[in-house]
């Protein structure tokens, strides 16, 4: 049985639905659909040396203890080629990743540096902490192959949102943006050529009672466990 060793960045609380949930999760995963992770949780202030890892996962849960930690947990994933899943302050910070190290643009997280001069995030107009939407995803992408459908309806805990100014820039840049709300505000981001990389400002964690894995992380898992096994040596 291969077993891929997962990093959770996150700085774990008791409060955090979301970081409660994963034990059920990982049990579901592996009794489901015999997918076995053996999760690390790693809080961001120590979220350093990650290469070793078969998958990345970004949690909710910001603000994050060191913005620093998570933005270099997204890059590790993007440049190492490891299977990263970013979810609600994870899409945050993986859009922020970007931004800086891919495009060289000086922005700011407003939740992180309210004093900032340039904002990359910025409050969404209507906070959707607790509230669920509908997202439409692109005919093709990996999310819409994933989910099965063109459009989903999954659950926020979040108040922060990509500043719209920056979508064709981000996109001229190499990243794709496949799922968004009624309005075209930005959920979910691929980033092609890499093995799997996405994020979503939903939190799939949040789907159904915690016991079933919503299709993403169930995909995020697979392509973890699937790197885990390519790195074990041929037999003689």
């Amino acid at each position: 049985m291969t077993i891929a060793r997962v990093a959770l960045i996150g700085d774990r609380s008791p409060s955090v639905q979301a970081h409660v949930r994963i034990p059920s999760i990982f049990g579901a995963l592996r009794g489901r659909d015999g997918l076995t992770l053996d999760g690390y949780w790693i809080p961001t202030t120590e979220a350093q040396d990650l290469e070793g890892f078969d998958g990345i996962w970004m949690m909710p849960g910001s603000p994050y203890r060191s913005e620093a930690g998570a933005v270099n947990a997204a890059r590790v994933a993007r440049e190492r080629g490891i299977p990263f899943l970013g979810t609600c302050g994870g899409f945050q910070h993986t859009l922020l990743e970007y931004a800086r190290n891919v495009l060289g643009l000086p922005v700011a997280h407003a939740e992180n540096d309210p004093d900032a001069d340039d904002f990359l995030l910025l409050p969404l107009a209507c906070s959707l902490a607790g509230h669920e939407e509908e997202v439409q995803l692109t005919p093709g992408s990996l999310v819409e192959k994933i989910i099965g459908f063109d459009r989903s309806v999954e659950k926020y805990s979040c108040s922060f949102g990509l500043n719209p100014d920056y979508v064709s820039v981000l996109e001229e840049g190499g990243l794709s943006f496949t799922g968004r709300d009624s309005a075209g505000a930005v959920r979910v981001l691929e980033l092609p050529g890499h093995p799997f990389f996405l994020a979503t400002l939903f939190q799939p964690e949040l789907a159904g009672d915690g016991t079933r894995p919503h299709p993403i992380i169930t995909a995020f898992a697979s392509a973890s466990v699937a790197r885990a096994a390519s790195r074990v040596p041929a037999p003689l």
